[in-house]
C-alpha cells in the first residue's frame, strides 16, 4: 500500500470562495491531461523533493480550507524494485503549490466592491461568486501555453498541448489512469524543431518554444528574476524573448505571476465576452476594448478571468 499524507490548505477570505466554481473551470476541457476532476475531487501529479506524487484535492468547508491527500506516484515501481523507503513529502511545498494554483491566498473583497459598481462585471461577480483566478503554477508551462495558443482555435491549442505533454512529460499510471507532469525545460531544450513540427506546431512556434526552454535552462529567464521585478519590468523582460508579445506577456503575468493589473488586451475571448455582455452588434475593436477596460487597473486580471468564465 502506498504512503499517504494529508495536507490542510487554508483559504483566505473563505466567505468569498467556491470550490465548486473552481471545479467548473478546471473541468472545462476533455483534452486536459495534467489534472482530472471527478466526484468533487481534483487529481494532479506534481514533483516534490524530486519525486512524483499524486495529490487529491477536496473541499473542507468546516475547516475553511481544502484538504489534499498526497501519495507516491511511483509506488508500483518502488515495490517492483524492492524499495520500501518512505517518500519524503514536503508539506509546505504542497501547500504553496496548491495555494498558488488556485489563488487561495487572495482577498476578493476589493474586486467584488469594484465589480458591484461596474455595468459589465456586476452580474458576473454575483453569478460566479467564489471563483478564484485559477493559475498556471509552472512558468515554463505558462510561457509555452501562451505561445501554443497564438492565432489558432482553443480546441486545436488543447490538442497540441496534449500531444506535447504526452510526448515529453513525466508519465505514471496510477489506479489505471494516465497522469502526467508538464515537460521540463531541459527536456525541450535538447529537441530539434522537427520534433514539434511533426505534432503540427508551426515552425515558428517550435523555434520559440525550444529557444525559451534553452533560455530557462541557461538561467536567462527564471521565476526568481520575475519575482524581483515590478509589473512593467517583468512585462518588458518577457517581451524581449522571441515569441512573447504583449498578449503573451500579460497572460503569463496574470496566470503565473499574479500581477493584478495584467490585462491581455488583444485576447479574442475577452473581446467576445465584452461583445456579449454589452450586447454589441460586432466584436469591439482594440481601441474600444481599451476604452471599456481602462478603469479596471488593479482589478484587470480578475475582471478578465470572470469575463472568460462567461463564455462557457
Amino acid at each position: 500500500m502506498s504512503q499517504q499524507t494529508v495536507v490542510n490548505i487554508p483559504v483566505t477570505d473563505h466567505d468569498n470562495f467556491s470550490f465548486a466554481e473552481c471545479l467548473v473551470f478546471l473541468g472545462r476541457s476533455e483534452k486536459e491531461c495534467l489534472h482530472y476532476v471527478e466526484g468533487g475531487v481534483v487529481q494532479k501529479m506534481i514533483v516534490s523533493n524530486g519525486q512524483p506524487v499524486l495529490i487529491e484535492i477536496s473541499d473542507d468547508a468546516a475547516a475553511k480550507g481544502l484538504r489534499a491527500t498526497v501519495r507516491s506516484a511511483d509506488a508500483g515501481e518502488r515495490e517492483l524494485s524492492g524499495s520500501s523507503g518512505a517518500i519524503n513529502i514536503d508539506e509546505a511545498y504542497i501547500r504553496r503549490y496548491i495555494s498558488h494554483w488556485l489563488h487561495l491566498d487572495a482577498d476578493l473583497r476589493p474586486f467584488y466592491d469594484f465589480a458591484a459598481k461596474d455595468a459589465v462585471l456586476a452580474s458576473l461577480a454575483v453569478r460566479y461568486k467564489g471563483l478564484r483566478l485559477i493559475g498556471i503554477p509552472d512558468l515554463f508551462e505558462a510561457l509555452t501555453w501562451s505561445i501554443t495558443g497564438q492565432q489558432i482555435t482553443l480546441g486545436f491549442a488543447y490538442t497540441l498541448r496534449q500531444r506535447f505533454i504526452q510526448a515529453f512529460g513525466h508519465h505514471a499510471v496510477i489506479d489505471g489512469k494516465d497522469h502526467y507532469v508538464y515537460p521540463h525545460p531541459s527536456v525541450i531544450a535538447a529537441l530539434e524543431p522537427a520534433s514539434l513540427i511533426s505534432m503540427q506546431f508551426s515552425r515558428s512556434k517550435a523555434d520559440y518554444i525550444i529557444r525559451l526552454a534553452q533560455s530557462m535552462t541557461d538561467g536567462h529567464l527564471t521565476a526568481e528574476q520575475l519575482e524581483n521585478m515590478d509589473y512593467q519590468q517583468a512585462r518588458e523582460h518577457l517581451i524581449s524573448f522571441r515569441g512573447i508579445g504583449n498578449w503573451s506577456a500579460n497572460y503569463v503575468l496574470m496566470k503565473y505571476h499574479r500581477h493584478h493589473q495584467a490585462l491581455p488586451l488583444e485576447d479574442a475571448g475577452l473581446h467576445n465576452a465584452l461583445k456579449y455582455q454589452l450586447q454589441l452588434p460586432t466584436k469591439p475593436s482594440l481601441t474600444d476594448v481599451k476604452a471599456y477596460t481602462q478603469h479596471w487597473k488593479e482589478h484587470a486580471a480578475y475582471a478578465t478571468f470572470y469575463l472568460w468564465r462567461s463564455l462557457y
